[in-house]
């Protein structure tokens, strides 16, 4: 654990963190993994969603295990070897990564979506289901309300409110991407669901493998 966390601290200086807006991108890859019940067999899904149209584009997986322990603050470890194995497999390399789970908004200002966007090079933020760290105020109701997560007085990510009445998700930047770009993106690939539609998607697709997986049997 001790390494990793050394590896960590050294990886976070590599994050490029920006206000700047970006170049809309035509596609984004939207990232999961799933995990058999009981033991560390899992399958990663990558998965290409048109930003325009927000039909699936490709789909890629690696099935493996992963070989790292389950330990709260450090899940890139145990997660980045199988996404990076599911991205390799996409025929043209993805220009902008999202995944389940938190960028900045991690007690090191270094979680999955950061420590992949810095392995990779390439822009990626993080949406979450529920907060890691951080206090907010909840955002108004209707669909498109963000509120402020903060941590220490420090502004970590956004609270968004992808569907009216409906629970927010939690959004932060990762590497090469502000947040209000990470916001924005968010609230146009949710279509007609909570959670933005390349990560729903990369959910439904590893989740959809690993049962194949375990027919083989």
């Amino acid at each position: 654990m001790h390494e990793a966390e050394r590896l960590q601290d050294e990886l976070k200086e590599s994050v490029v963190r920006t206000s700047a807006p970006i170049e809309p991108p035509r596609t984004v890859t939207g990232l999961d993994v799933t995990y058999d019940t009981g033991s560390d067999r899992a399958v990663a899904a990558a998965v290409v969603v048109d930003v325009a149209s927000l039909e699936v584009v490709e789909v890629a997986f690696h099935r493996g295990e992963a070989t790292f322990p389950y330990v709260p603050g450090l899940l890139a470890f145990r997660e980045v070897p199988l996404l990076v194995a599911a991205i390799e497999r996409l025929s043209t390399p993805p220009a902008l990564l999202v995944c389940d789970g938190y960028g900045l908004a991690h007690p090191k200002r270094f979680g999955l979506a950061s420590h992949l966007g810095v392995v990779l090079d390439l822009p990626s933020y993080g949406v979450a289901k529920t907060a890691f760290v951080g206090e907010f105020t909840p955002p108004a109701e209707q669909r498109g309300a963000h509120a402020d997560l903060t941590d220490a007085g420090e502004v970590i990510g956004s609270v968004v409110r992808t569907q009216t009445a409906v629970k927010p998700v939690f959004v932060s930047a990762g590497h090469r991407i502000g947040l209000d770009d990470c916001v924005s993106l968010t609230l146009r690939l949710s279509g007609r669901h909570r959670i933005p539609e390349p990560t729903r998607q990369a959910d439904i697709e590893s989740r959809k493998m690993l049962r194949e997986w375990r027919s083989l049997e």
